[in-house]
């Protein structure tokens, strides 16, 4: 909700002052194509700190908190992004399509490719995040 206030109608800080890289080989590769701004670089960047926050108050990183971590800033993000054109009085959901957000440059089954891959890696990565190592049964067998 916070987004909607700041950025209005405008998506992707298309009306903010702030710099803009509209386009490189790595945001390609990382960005989904779409330009990096300022204000994304602070925003992503906080909300990574954020979320690591816990784990750096207690002192207890591992390699499947960081996996938890990562998988759930992904989610996050799909749901604050998707939340933002649902609850945006500029937008709506009829406006949920590629024809009207062209940022978003890739789409699959009706959805930002981004939501579909995030969702899927998330997923996987809270997954094995939880995962269990088995126990040695200890019967010799």
């Amino acid at each position: 909700m916070a987004e909607i206030q700041i950025e209005g109608a405008n998506g992707w800080a298309s009306g903010l002052p702030t710099w803009r890289i509209e386009s490189h080989w790595l945001l390609d590769i990382f960005w989904g194509g779409r330009p990096m701004t300022g204000y994304h670089a602070w925003i992503f960047s906080f909300m990574a700190l954020v979320f690591h926050w816990p784990v750096f108050a207690a002192g207890a990183w591992s390699p499947k908190l960081e996996a938890r971590i990562l998988g759930s800033l992904m989610i996050f993000w799909i749901i604050e992004d998707f939340s933002w054109f649902l609850f945006n009085p500029g937008w709506g959901w009829a406006k949920f399509a590629p024809a009207f957000i062209p940022w978003h440059k890739k789409w699959l089954v009706g959805l930002p490719l981004d939501y579909v891959t995030f969702t899927v890696v998330g997923a996987l990565l809270i997954g094995w995040s939880w995962r269990t190592q088995p126990q040695a049964s200890g019967t010799g067998r």
